[in-house]
């Protein structure tokens, strides 16, 4: 059987998060589980089963029950992935903290999620992060470690420091996997069997382009058979290696990235945060056979001066995901890094996140213009935004799907979660797309993406792949910014590749006679980077909000439409 060996594709596994990992542990137990190239940390199945089960006893001994909410504001350190497995073996809820949160975010994450507990390392970049929590909650400087009684955030209790000198009122990671040692295997074990494979395990927050944050709930059979699915569909098998330089905070990174792995008995060999001369390295170092990026990150690794002296020949497959992944681009990870296998997976949080993905054997056709057909177990369907009916193949509507990967829907927000998910349990994921005779789709847009220039539909994916194929450019942003006359207009927003130049009078002459007339971008900028979320994402309506200052065009933005 290739793929997973824990179970067929196509059946539903009934199994909890700490059960599937205790049954890799007997399975594989001498197999690498965990690396950290950069750190010479390695763990095996066994030990990691082991180092998971001290850090569940730990949070036991914390006071934190069944069904609490304990937060993570960390990079991927080891600690992050130990939390991952530790709670899933004593029935907490993880809820994953975005590394780029700064204290508005956080305090609303924090009270919205009724959190008690908060796991953090002391910070990341520009951001101090014991800083925050400390504004947050300037009784910690006064408080017993675990006796927190915050003002702001009353009911949060505990806040677990990851790393060397402790600050004032909170407990030390390595002091609260001492505390572990006091408590039972049997307690442990006797809590790991009261979990039901429907409990919410996980928690992480959309951060949509309008209104707050939502916190998507994913229970156990969610993301451990979204896993096994993504397992099948890479060929994975206990002899791979993958590298995770993705955030763990991310589905991208905890479900298509940890927990593929486990589902596995794979290695996990994550980095600490990305950057793509480490990524290199690691590949060379650890052997690893695959790697996950979004397209900007194996952008940035194809283009590094010395890209040829890595010895990347290992390398087989992977997931290129999270936007939408250039054609280009796809082509030279399969020729330059050695990713013949190379998939793309398209999903959402919303969805644990997989809904379609390429199979390692689909035409190199198919792998580079499409997201896919259907994983094992999930429908797909697309219907006309306007009346929910089918439309036919062929035809471009909304993207809809339904399976056990759909979630349990938005913490504490119901409307939300009936807006997206609907009576016959579709979830509605408000992209575009187009599905051929043979169930493969392509993501055309998103719902409210799509620039609607004087009646005329233009879909920025279009321009975006034609653009791409100019030999100056490294990678581009279509959006539709506001025009009196028009509506909207379109614009090209361009990284450019090293050391070249470009006018907007050559990318117009490059239009000219090869996409319609009303696709020309109006507005061309050059830029050296796009506005983009810690997950990779590019934040497209940023974009357009720069470019309504760029060209004053607040008249224009102002005006109402139905």
């Amino acid at each position: 059987m290739s793929g997973t060996d824990i179970t067929k594709p196509n059946e539903i596994l009934n199994i909890t998060v700490g059960d599937l990992l205790d049954k890799q542990a007997q399975t594989y137990p001498d197999n690498e589980a965990l690396v950290y190239a950069d750190r010479g940390l390695r763990y095996t199945y066994a030990q990691f089963n082991e180092v998971c089960r001290l850090a569940a006893k730990g949070f036991m001994k914390l006071g934190i029950k069944k069904g609490d909410h304990v937060a993570i504001w960390a990079t991927n350190v080891p600690e992050w992935v130990i939390s991952q497995f530790a709670v899933g073996k004593m029935g907490a809820v993880l809820v994953t903290v975005n590394t780029n949160y700064k204290v508005f975010e956080l305090e609303y994450l924090l009270k919205q999620s009724d959190s008690t507990t908060l796991i953090l390392i002391d910070g990341w970049r520009d951001s101090s992060y014991t800083g925050m929590i400390t504004e947050l909650c300037p009784e910690l400087q006064e408080c017993k470690p675990g006796e927190l009684k915050s003002a702001r955030l009353p009911l949060l209790k505990n806040v677990i420091y990851i790393g060397e000198n402790c600050p004032p009122g909170m407990i030390s990671w390595d002091e609260m996997m001492e505390m572990g040692k006091s408590v039972s295997d049997e307690e442990l074990d006797a809590r790991q069997r009261s979990l039901d494979p429907d409990d919410v395990i996980n928690m992480q927050y959309t951060s949509g382009t309008t209104g707050f944050p939502k916190g998507v709930m994913l229970t156990h059979k969610n993301i451990v058979n979204n896993a096994i699915a993504v397992a099948d569909c890479m060929n994975f098998s206990h002899k791979d290696r993958l590298c995770i330089p993705v955030p763990l905070f991310h589905c991208f990174g905890c479900v298509l990235g940890t927990m593929t792995c486990v589902v596995s008995g794979a290695t996990m060999v994550p980095l600490v945060s990305y950057n793509p001369v480490q990524v290199l390295q690691t590949i060379e170092k650890e052997r690893c056979t695959a790697v996950h990026g979004v397209p900007t990150m194996f952008i940035a690794e194809l283009n590094l001066p010395n890209f040829d002296k890595y010895d990347l020949s290992s390398l087989r497959t992977g997931i290129m995901a999270g936007s939408p992944c250039p054609i280009e681009t796809m082509k030279q990870v399969m020729e330059r890094m050695g990713m013949k296998e190379v998939t793309i997976t398209y999903g959402q949080t919303e969805a644990s996140p997989a809904i379609t993905m390429t199979r390692v054997d689909d035409p190199i056709e198919l792998r580079v213009t499409t997201v896919g057909r259907s994983i094992p177990g999930v429908e797909v369907k697309i219907v006309n935004p306007e009346t929910g009916e089918e439309v036919p193949r062929g035809v471009q509507g909304e993207l809809c799907a339904r399976g056990y990967n759909v979630m349990k829907g938005y913490y504490k927000m119901p409307e939300a979660t009936h807006a997206a998910i609907d009576e016959d349990g579709w979830l509605h994921t408000g992209d575009l797309a187009v599905m051929d005779e043979n169930g493969y789709c392509k993501i055309t847009g998103r719902v409210k993406d799509m620039i609607i220039r004087g009646g005329e539909n233009i879909y920025p994916r279009e321009i975006e792949e034609f653009l791409y194929t100019h030999p100056k450019i490294l990678d581009v942003q279509v959006v539709g910014v506001p025009d009196v006359k028009y509506g909207e207009e379109v614009m090209a927003w361009i990284r450019l590749r090293e050391g070249v130049e470009m006018t907007e009078e050559e990318v117009r002459e490059f239009c000219k006679g090869r996409i319609a007339q009303y696709k020309h971008p109006r507005y061309i900028k050059f830029v050296e980077e796009f506005p983009m979320t810690a997950s990779g994402k590019i934040q497209k309506y940023k974009l357009r909000e720069m470019a309504i200052e760029e060209y004053n065009l607040q008249d224009a933005a102002n005006i109402e439409t139905a």
